[in-house]
């Protein structure tokens, strides 16, 4: 070894051990943390330091849709069988918002939420792993999901669901939203390689196929469209917590900003009852 590189050796050596520190980081205290991102690219798992709180009860006219969420969530918290559940439908109806309340809920029970976007995906497994040996219940939450074709998500989301030796462990479920059944565009081309035997139709082949990621979730649950009254009585409800009680004027004022949003829905409510309690309050 050359005499003059001797005394760099330490150096080296201490700024290599502080890259491996780095590379691995340090694991997340989960009793303190209730919610994550995960980032392969930056790093692993990331603390939601102020994660957004929605309660059960504010969530109006999807009854049905928090009976069956929340029914799941809670077999899954108390150790009992559940399966992993996909929002579909209308968008702006409340499918990201129930999955936040029905943590809120549970949070205290133990559940922890983990946020994965689609570059998150084809490292499912990673994580998978990372969670597997946690004393702690997860869902991993994968909002507004849809795939174009051939993205390398696809695959991956089908293979974590259901067929891969690297699937999660029973601490860990999927709860993914979408404004499509499929999760995947739909054409016309496709409906001509439907068949019909024996007064039997048959799918073709490229539907079958995006058929089959949606149908690896255990539970759909589906949300519509609203019907006025209904997105009125959300606005009202909503400007009511936020103090700001509707007068004679309110209705009126509702149903004009709907229609410059071109959308009836209870984010577009919840969005005119601030802009009503800021001019009000």
């Amino acid at each position: 070894m050359d005499p003059d590189l001797k005394p760099l050796l330490p150096r080296i050596e201490r700024l290599l051990d502080r890259l491996d520190s780095a590379s691995s980081p340090t694991p997340l205290n989960w009793k303190t943390t209730r919610a994550a991102r995960w980032s392969a690219q930056a790093g692993g798992l990331k603390p939601i330091l102020h994660p957004q709180r929605v309660a059960l009860k504010d969530l109006l006219a999807i009854d049905e849709q928090k009976q069956r969420v929340e029914s799941n969530t809670r077999q899954f918290v108390t150790g009992k069988p559940a399966n992993n559940v996909l929002l579909t439908g209308a968008r702006g109806c409340g499918k990201s918002s129930l999955v936040k309340a029905v943590h809120a809920k549970y949070a205290s029970k133990g559940l922890r939420l983990i946020e994965v976007d689609k570059a998150g995906l084809p490292s499912l497994p990673d994580l998978f792993d990372l969670l597997a040996d946690a004393e702690y219940r997860f869902i991993v939450f994968i909002d507004d999901l849809t795939f174009g074709e051939h993205e390398p998500g696809y695959a991956s989301l089908k293979a974590a669901l259901d067929g891969s030796l690297a699937g999660p462990a029973d601490n860990v479920l999927i709860y993914a939203t979408s404004n499509r059944r499929h999760l995947m565009p739909e054409y016309m081309a496709e409906n001509l390689e439907t068949k019909h035997l024996g007064g039997e139709v048959h799918p073709g082949e490229a539907t079958e196929e995006k058929i089959s990621l949606s149908d690896r979730f255990g539970l759909w649950v589906s949300f519509h469209a609203m019907e006025q009254d209904t997105y009125l009585a959300i606005a009202r409800h909503w400007a009511t917590v936020l103090g700001a009680p509707a007068d004679e004027s309110f209705d009126r004022a509702a149903l004009q900003w709907s229609l410059g949003r071109g959308a009836r829905n209870g984010r577009v409510a919840w969005q005119f009852a601030r802009d009503w309690a800021g001019h009000h309050a």
